[in-house]
């Protein structure tokens, strides 16, 4: 599984944006941006044992990918979710459970959804969101 990001000159600076991730970086390179997207993925999954690939589509698009994607998927999970303001337990509602923990065991990691369950999980954050995995 791959996430698309993208690298767009914005003044001086070239930002890196992951869209699925909620995440954005900055740079005075399109190098050096991308450098910064990586490191911010790897701050926030925080794991020695976690290894991220970034692999370059165009001079401004790229995907990553990584060892664990589990902790990717989780990751991406809990920042929609909060991205949108929602709780743990407004997400489970969505998805047709009365418990919150339906829907955390996948934010933590816990559980590794298959593609249908995780578009299932997205939509239920967001009905309206594009598809954004590469596979």
């Amino acid at each position: 599984m791959f996430l698309e990001g993208k690298v767009f000159k914005d003044g001086k600076f070239w930002l890196a944006e992951i869209p699925a991730l909620d995440l954005i970086s900055q740079g005075r390179s399109i190098h050096e941006s991308e450098e910064m997207i990586q490191d911010a993925v790897l701050e926030l999954i925080n794991d020695p044992k976690f290894v991220l690939h970034l692999v370059k589509k165009s001079k401004q698009s790229f995907l990553i990918g990584c060892s664990q994607e589990d902790k990717l998927i989780a990751l991406m999970l809990k920042r929609l979710r909060v991205k949108y303001g929602l709780t743990l337990l407004e997400v489970a509602k969505r998805l047709g459970s009365s418990s919150a923990n339906s829907f955390a065991r996948y934010e933590q990691g816990k559980a590794k959804p298959t593609i249908s369950k995780l578009m299932e999980l997205l939509q239920a954050i967001d009905p309206k969101i594009e598809p954004i995995l590469k596979i």
